[in-house]
C-alpha cells in the first residue's frame, strides 16, 4: 500500500480542512500517480474536494464512523476492519492513502512506500503527518531537485519501509 501527502518543514499537512498550499506541478503529479487506482481517505478529506466529489477515474473509498454516511461514486466503510477487507480485492500497489492526519495514522503501518511533497516552509498548521526522517523502519530512496512555484520551494520524495 501507498501513501501520498504534500508536507510542509514541519511535517504540517493542513489547516481548517483544508491543504497549507496548492502547488499546479505537486496536483499533476498527485493526479498522474493516482488515476486509474484506488484512493483512501476519511470523510473530512472527502468533503475538502471540489464540491465534496469523489475523484474521477479512481476508486474513492472513503472511512467514516457515521452509519448514514453516503457519497455518490464512492465506497463508504465505517471502521478499520471494513476497511482493511475492502482493500483485499484490490493489489496492494495500486492502493493510495490520501489523508486526512487520522487516515494517515492508521494505515502507515500498512504501508511500504511514501510519495511525499515536502514544502521548504513552516505553514500554520493544525494536521500533520508522522516524521519519516524520525522513523527508523522508513528510508529517503529518492529525491528530486528543488523545484519553485512562486516563492515556494518544494521537492518530491519517496521513502520506502525496509
Amino acid at each position: 500500500m501507498n501513501l501520498i501527502v504534500n508536507a510542509d518543514k514541519n511535517w504540517g499537512i493542513g489547516k481548517n480542512n483544508e491543504l497549507l498550499v496548492q502547488i499546479p506541478n505537486d496536483m499533476k503529479m498527485f493526479r498522474s500517480t493516482t488515476i486509474g487506482n484506488v484512493v483512501v481517505m476519511g470523510r473530512k478529506t472527502l468533503e475538502s474536494f471540489p464540491n465534496g466529489k469523489p475523484l474521477p477515474k479512481r476508486t474513492n473509498i472513503v472511512l467514516t464512523k457515521n452509519k448514514n454516511y453516503a457519497a455518490k461514486g464512492a465506497i463508504v466503510v465505517h471502521s478499520k476492519e471494513e476497511l482493511l477487507e475492502e482493500l483485499k480485492k484490490y493489489p496492494e500497489e495500486d492502493i493510495f492513502v490520501i489523508g486526512g492526519e487520522s487516515i494517515y495514522r492508521m494505515l502507515l503501518p500498512y504501508c511500504t512506500t511514501a510519495y511525499v511533497t515536502r514544502t521548504d516552509y513552516a505553514y500554520d498548521a493544525d494536521t500533520y503527518f508522522p516524521n519519516l526522517d524520525e522513523l527508523p523502519e522508513w528510508k529517503l530512496v529518492e529525491e528530486s531537485e528543488e523545484e519553485t512555484y512562486f516563492d515556494i520551494e518544494y521537492r518530491f520524495t519517496k521513502y520506502e519501509k525496509s
